[in-house]
C-alpha cells in the first residue's frame, strides 16, 4: 500500500496535544480517521463548503466521495482531531507526484474545525503531525495546500503555521 506511513506514524505517534487558553485546557488527540467518522467528514465538508465559497454540496454525492477515499487509499487519508468522544477538526491527505523533486508532495485538503474550537490550536496540531511524518519519510518532498483567495482567516492561520502562499496560483476548470 503507498504512503504506509500515515497508518504507521500515527499509531506510533498518537499525540496527545493541549490547546486552549490557560484557563481552559482541553486535551486533544490527533488519528488517522476510519470509515466510522464518514458521516462526521461528509458533514464537515458540506459546511466547510458552505462556509468558505458559499457552495450547498449534494450530501448524498459527498458522502460517497468521503467514502471513496476510505475504501482506496491511494486517493488519500483522512486525518482528524479528536477532543473526548468527539471529532473537532479534520483534514484530507492527497499525493501529488514532483518529478522535479523526484519525490511526491503531501497535499492537505479538505480542512475543517468546528467553530467552537477555532484558534485553539487544533489546526496546529493537525498540521504539525503531518509535518513531522513528511519530515521523517525522505519518500516526500513537502507539503502544498490552497485556500480559496476570499478566505482570508483561513491564510492568516497558514502563515502563522509557517507556510507561504507567495509561490504558486492554482487554475482549475472543472466540470
Amino acid at each position: 500500500m503507498p504512503h504506509s506511513w500515515v497508518i504507521r506514524s500515527l499509531i506510533v505517534m498518537r499525540m496527545v496535544i493541549f490547546v486552549g487558553t490557560k484557563v481552559d485546557k482541553k486535551m486533544v488527540q490527533i488519528r488517522q480517521s476510519n470509515e466510522e467518522d464518514a458521516e462526521v467528514i461528509t458533514g464537515f465538508q458540506i459546511k466547510m463548503a458552505l462556509e468558505t465559497e458559499n457552495m450547498v454540496l449534494d450530501p448524498e454525492t459527498v458522502s460517497q466521495g468521503v467514502l471513496n477515499v476510505y475504501r482506496n487509499p491511494g486517493k488519500g487519508k483522512y486525518v482528524v482531531a479528536v477532543e473526548g468522544e468527539q471529532i473537532v477538526g479534520g483534514l484530507l491527505l492527497t499525493y501529488e507526484w514532483s518529478d522535479w523533486r523526484n519525490n511526491t508532495v503531501v497535499w492537505i485538503q479538505s480542512v475543517y474545525v468546528l467553530p467552537g474550537f477555532r484558534k485553539r490550536g487544533v489546526f496546529n496540531a493537525l498540521y504539525e503531525t503531518v509535518k513531522s511524518m513528511v519530515n521523517e519519510d525522505p519518500s516526500f518532498a513537502g507539503i502544498r495546500l490552497y485556500v480559496d483567495h476570499t478566505n482570508h482567516n483561513a491564510q492568516e492561520v497558514y502563515k502563522k503555521s509557517g507556510m507561504n502562499g507567495d509561490h504558486y496560483q492554482v487554475f482549475e476548470w472543472m466540470k
